[in-house]
């Protein structure tokens, strides 16, 4: 009996321990949005200092200023674009080299995969990866942009891509065959329906990655007309000062559509990485 309370009051413990420390780690990643949420209502003086201190009027017409001075109609057609044009080209090249790559059984094909998904894992070479884009007139446009963060973003996709797809039963493709199917229109009509969930998954993933991103565009953009919506605070930013209070409302609404696409969207990252879990 002793043994037995002993035991129930050592994992009460462990369980008010672990709630602890899980509270703890969601504020540390809650912090920081509601500091920006709440210094982006206040006025240029009271947001100098950055604080959780509750604005003593608040100033809703802050994001009206950033929506008209920063330009943020273009940079969100333009971070649209990035994401939703890399997104979609990674999708259509992952799933395709994923089928292939899953059903060629030999060596050619294994070593293929792992070549392409040890991208995950090497450094960014951005010295060359300049001279490559330079060398092929993709600096400063929105194509390059594209084009990158969809070569980015190949390896791991295609590695949630590829176990997804060796899930898939080949007797699918033997009866499809027998009934005429070419391998093109067996992939499109037959095994693509198939694969919706993973394609919702990568696209998710890959939309919120490039849409957050700010390195990129820094590095290869360098016309406002162009810039995305990351880079849009660079306008609230002076050389003898700094309004903190538009840069707050200005990554507010930065954060506000990925924030959607991934409430919408995050059933589809746990189903199909869980699904593509079980066998790769």
């Amino acid at each position: 009996m002793t043994l037995s309370r002993e035991y129930a009051s050592r994992k009460l413990a462990a369980k008010t321990l672990l709630s602890i420390l899980s509270w703890l780690v969601v504020l540390v990643f809650i912090l920081p949005g509601a500091v920006i949420l709440i210094n982006s209502f206040k006025d240029k003086n009271e947001a100098s200092t950055m604080d959780l201190a509750l604005p003593a009027v608040l100033r809703p017409e802050n994001y009206a200023t950033v929506f008209e001075k920063g330009n943020l109609a273009v940079t969100f057609l333009n971070s649209g674009l990035y994401a939703a044009g890399s997104s979609a080209l990674t999708v259509a090249l992952t799933l395709s080299a994923a089928f292939v790559l899953s059903r060629r059984k030999d060596r050619r094909s294994s070593v293929i995969y792992f070549f392409i998904v040890l991208g995950t894992a090497l450094p960014m070479n951005y010295v060359a990866l300049m001279k490559v884009m330079k060398g092929l007139a993709l600096i400063n446009t929105r194509l390059g942009l594209v084009l990158l963060y969809a070569a980015i973003a190949i390896p791991i996709s295609l590695f949630i891509a590829y176990g997804y797809v060796s899930t898939l039963p080949r007797e699918i493709d033997e009866a499809a065959v027998i009934d005429g199917c070419s391998p093109r229109t067996l992939f499109v009509l037959v095994i693509a329906p198939l694969l919706k969930p993973i394609a919702a998954t990568v696209f998710v993933l890959d939309f919120m990655s490039s849409w957050n991103d700010f390195i990129m565009p820094l590095y290869f953009l360098n016309s406002t007309r162009t810039w995305p919506m990351t880079l849009g605070v660079y306008n609230f930013f002076g050389m003898y000062q700094t309004q903190w209070n538009l840069v707050s409302a200005d990554i507010a609404l930065t954060s506000l559509p990925v924030l959607i696409v991934f409430v919408f969207g995050q059933k589809y990252i746990v189903g199909g990485i869980t699904a593509g879990a079980v066998k790769g």
